[in-house]
């Protein structure tokens, strides 16, 4: 029989990681707080259920991807949450980016009733949803992790695991360090280019052949140029990430003085009412304390 996965979570990446899951041929059961953002993995064969609790009960594994950890919290442990259906044999993969150390204390939670869990944040942005080409990092039990690859397979291209559950975790906010510092850097060289005159797009498309060649040169200084910042992914969310990504540094004494700023920019624009923009959004900070 086909192991049957349930997805929780039907946001800008949500939904599109379900649709590569049913594309893969899995059975899937799907749950969105909000009704009706379901549409695209149901038009693909996926049957809605209405509560976590009713999803975990009639799948062998349970995906979640929502925002923060208090939204995973109660997914998981709240009224009619997964932990109400839990039971030995089930595994739960959590793809959204939260703190390890509230990982960890889920993660035992749900073995007390016998269910596995691995922690697997995925980085790729809404393009890679969509393509299914997410990078996806794991943490938890290597058998919790060989049973949970085939379905991170119809998710994503690169799947790495590092360890015990919050592996993933630390992984993500390392990424999430390295995406702040990128993205500061490529809005300064656009804004530079453009203040000294020069044809900021072709400037951008010279240096992807360079040591400068990022994904986010590739993909978003287009948006910096043209000062608009369609959703990818939200300011607000990578701004809640590199907090995670702080606070775990403060926990291990790690300095990160570039990401510290980046956060300090991003709550900036966040308290500007520019929080849904795309993370590309950086650039108007720049743009606006260089005259633009």
């Amino acid at each position: 029989m086909a192991t049957r996965v349930g997805f929780c979570g039907m946001g800008t990446m949500g939904a599109a990681m379900a649709a590569n899951v049913a594309r893969a041929g899995f059975p899937l059961t799907v749950w969105n707080r909000t009704p009706g953002k379901a549409a695209l993995p149901v038009s693909l064969g996926a049957t809605e259920a209405a509560t976590p609790r009713e999803l975990a009960a009639a799948v062998d594994v349970v995906v979640v991807c929502v925002s923060d950890t208090p939204d995973v919290a109660a997914v998981l442990f709240g009224a009619d949450g997964v932990e109400a259906s839990a039971r030995p044999g089930l595994l739960v993969i959590d793809c959204s980016t939260i703190a390890p150390g509230e990982t960890r204390e889920f993660a035992a939670a749900l073995a007390a009733k016998g269910a596995a869990f691995v922690d697997a944040p995925v980085s790729g942005g809404s393009e890679g949803a969509q393509k299914g080409t997410l990078t996806i990092m794991v943490g938890g039990e290597e058998a919790a992790f060989e049973s949970a690859k085939p379905v991170l397979e119809a998710m994503g291209k690169t799947i790495t695991h590092f360890g015990p559950v919050g592996s993933g975790q630390i992984v993500k906010a390392c990424n999430q360090v390295i995406l702040a510092g990128t993205y500061l850097g490529v809005a300064e060289g656009m804004v530079l280019a453009m203040k000294a005159g020069l044809d900021a797009r072709k400037v951008a498309e010279a240096l992807s052949g360079g040591a400068a060649r990022s994904w986010v040169l590739e993909n978003r200084a287009g948006r910096m140029i043209d000062d608009e910042y369609p959703l990818g992914f939200r300011i607000a969310l990578h701004l809640k990430d590199v907090l995670i990504a702080l606070g775990l540094a403060r926990e291990v004494g790690a300095a990160l003085p570039v990401t510290a700023l980046a956060s300090q920019i991003e709550a900036g624009l966040v308290a500007q009412g520019h929080g849904d923009d795309d993370n590309a959004a950086l650039a108007r900070a720049i743009r606006s304390w260089s005259g633009m």
